[in-house]
């Protein structure tokens, strides 16, 4: 007695081939159905690169601006009052061995006023501060127009804007006056943003012996700003307290600006992965989709799979057929996405001056949730189509 034939196998080639074309019979259904796919994984991809965008230009910003700044304030006294920093701290703080420079502060009793003709109560939220000869070269900062104040114009009435104080002066130009305490300050020059130290951008900034002279400042600084070696950070901050003030070092606060950046891109990324939930809910729903496609394929074609069937094909050859058929569509609008969310992700990043970053990981596991996606999508259509015996499926009209 002669064996029963073999069923042919498929290969890779005639599966993808089948595959292809049960999606070609119905362009218009399959294209709504990877639509959904490509929404979820265009979501997800667009918010993992703006997030990775935004962090790389954030590192980029810590690097140039550095991480090795550390600011002093006074805090509150035993009894809740507001503390004082000495008047020799800056010096202080100068004697510490990885010190390389100290700038300060004082905060002074008087308005910046653009004429004397508006009331000393509309402050515009610029504060009046003597600052240090120093400052400039301790946060790095540039000056967009004019000169910093020196030995020399730091004893007479003269005064240097912050970038936002400038603005809200409307004084873009040096030689202008400024009315500050009762008199009038030329205007020295106007500082570029300063990213570590934003109180100093809405600052109107005097010398300190012209501060002391005409102003009636006490010569206390309020804010001291240090810079150091950045591998010696750790062991400055842990003494600047105490060097500023010895007798009560638990007066003085001390901080790192660049912490706050930091703390920003924390939270970011709290929100990114927000973001990346919605997208997984798309990615959700576009699954679902697919499969309501699949399974409505299947009930549309049983006499084609009945056909097949009592030409040979085996049922896992029909299960195969229709996950091929799944696992396509879903590859086909995760393609689509991850090519939409990467030209999301640079047109974005662009237009924010960012650089535009797509990590490798993302794409590769927008492939792989697509597959799953897919697979699990397909799993049940394929098997009912498997199940449907020759006989069942020609006879359905």
């Amino acid at each position: 007695m002669s064996a029963a034939p073999a069923p042919a196998r498929l290969g890779a080639r005639d599966v993808l081939r089948v595959g292809v074309g049960g999606l070609r019979a119905r362009p218009a259904r399959a294209v709504l159905s990877a639509l959904g796919i490509a929404i979820g994984i265009a979501t997800m991809v667009a918010v993992i690169g703006i997030s990775s965008s935004s962090k790389e230009d954030l590192l980029r910003r810590l690097d140039r601006l550095g991480t090795n700044l550390l600011t002093a304030k006074p805090g509150s006294t035993l009894f809740g009052d507001k503390a004082e920093l000495p008047e020799t701290a800056p010096e202080m703080v100068r004697r510490i061995g990885p010190v390389t420079a100290v700038g300060a502060t004082g905060a002074v009793d008087a308005t910046a006023r653009r004429t004397d003709r508006i009331p000393q109560e509309v402050t515009q939220g610029i504060a009046v501060q003597a600052a240090s000869t120093d400052l400039l070269r301790t946060l790095d900062v540039g000056m967009a127009r004019g000169a910093w104040l020196n030995a020399g114009t730091g004893r007479y009435p003269g005064v240097v804007l912050g970038s936002e104080a400038a603005r809200r002066l409307g004084l873009d130009r040096t030689g202008g006056q400024v009315w500050i305490g009762g008199r009038w300050f030329t205007v020295l020059g106007v500082l570029r943003s300063a990213e570590l130290a934003p109180e100093i951008d809405r600052s109107a900034l005097v010398g300190w012996d012209a501060a002391e002279r005409h102003l009636g400042f006490d010569g206390h600084p309020t804010t001291l700003y240090e810079r150091s070696a950045d591998a010696s950070v750790g062991d400055v901050r842990a003494v600047l307290a105490r060097t500023v003030d010895p007798e009560n070092p638990e007066e003085v606060e001390v901080s790192r600006p660049s912490d706050a950046l930091e703390a920003k891109a924390a939270a970011d990324g709290a929100f990114t992965g927000l973001l990346l939930g919605l997208g997984a809910v798309a990615l959700l729903v576009g699954g679902v989709g697919v499969a309501n496609t699949m399974v409505i394929s299947v009930l549309e074609r049983r006499r084609e799979i009945g056909l097949r069937r009592s030409l040979g094909a085996t049922r896992g050859q029909v299960r195969v057929q229709f996950l091929a058929e799944s696992l396509l569509l879903s590859a086909f609008g995760g393609a689509a996405g991850a090519v939409l969310g990467t030209a999301v992700t640079i047109g974005f990043a662009v237009a924010k001056g960012w650089p535009p970053v797509v990590p490798a990981w993302a794409l590769g596991g927008a492939l792989a949730a697509t597959l799953a996606i897919g697979t699990a999508a397909g799993l049940y259509p394929a098997m009912r189509a498997a199940r449907l015996s020759p006989t069942m499926a020609l006879a359905t009209v």
